[in-house]
Formats: C-alpha cells, structure tokens, sequence
C-alpha cells in the first residue's frame, strides 16, 4: 500500500466521528479494558453488535479469551477514563474512576448511556486487526447521560448539537 493511500485512508477516519465505548472483562481473575470507537450494531436475529480490536495481544487479546465481556457506551462524563484506557500505560480500574463489579464478574463502569453484556461468537481476522461478532446477553440503558464522541483525536459530547432534520 502506497503512503499516500494510507494517509488518505487515516485522514478520512480521523474527520468521521465515532462514538466511543469501553470493554470490559475478568481474565485470569483480573479487570481488563480497551477503549474503542468501532462498535456497530450488526444483527436483530441473533441481537448482536460487532467490534474490532487494532491487534490480538495485551488487553485486546485477554479481551478475545473471555467468556463474556461489558460493552460500555460512554458519556461524555467519561472523557478521562476513555483517554486513560486507550494508553497502555494509564491507570485503569481506579477507585477514582467509580468502577464496580457486574452481578456476573465484569468490571462495571457506572453512569454510562449503556451497557451490553456480550459474548464473542465469531471472528475475522484482516491484517493486524480482529473484528468481533458479539452476541448480545443483557442491555442496560440510561437515556439521560450524553454521548461521547471521539473525532481527530479528541473527545466531543454530543449535548447540544443541533439536529438538522
């Protein structure tokens, strides 16, 4: 692939935005969490939403060996703790964070617009990345928490964009 189509490529994704998530899960008996910005609803038969990991090793791939997993969609409250699960190297599940345990194991963030409790039920893999088929289990939904949105590197909430239609 030649520089200028990767650039491009980067360029068209870094002015799209997307709303963020975090997932969640117990590995090894130990929290474990990425932020992403790709998850998409996939199927209403079965209900399930896909995602995709950018590769297969530290916390993306203890995240492809749970059995199930939290998908958090974030509020722009968030914003702090979305950046600090993005790097590898920031605090995360700190008791400054407000986390909490699922009835079922998972690190649970609360104040989120949503949660999902999925399981992966397929996978593809495209180059260095995993793009997940996740069954969803449970949903939660808090309707009242503003959206998270990450577009150019940084992080916007959705309150107080104006619809056009």
């Amino acid at each position: 692939m030649s520089d200028n189509l990767a650039t491009a490529f980067r360029d068209v994704f870094r002015g799209h935005p997307a709303g963020v998530a975090l997932i969640t899960a117990t590995v090894d008996n130990q929290p474990v969490g990425i932020t992403l910005s790709s998850v998409a609803s996939l199927s209403l038969d079965p209900l399930s939403i896909s995602f995709s990991f950018m590769k297969r090793t530290g916390s993306a791939g203890k995240l492809l060996r749970a059995d199930s997993l939290l998908v958090h969609f974030l509020s722009d409250e968030h914003a702090d703790i979305a950046q600090s699960f993005a790097r590898s190297q920031d605090d995360r599940f700190s008791p400054p964070q407000g986390w909490d345990t699922a009835p079922t194991g998972e690190p649970l963030l609360p104040g989120c617009r949503a949660v999902l409790r999925v399981k992966i039920i397929d996978t593809a893999v495209a180059g260095d990345s995993t793009l997940c088929a996740a069954e969803v289990l449970n949903v939660w939904h808090d309707p009242h928490h503003s959206a998270l949105l990450f577009m150019g590197h940084q992080f916007y909430s959705i309150d107080g964009l104006t619809p056009l239609r």
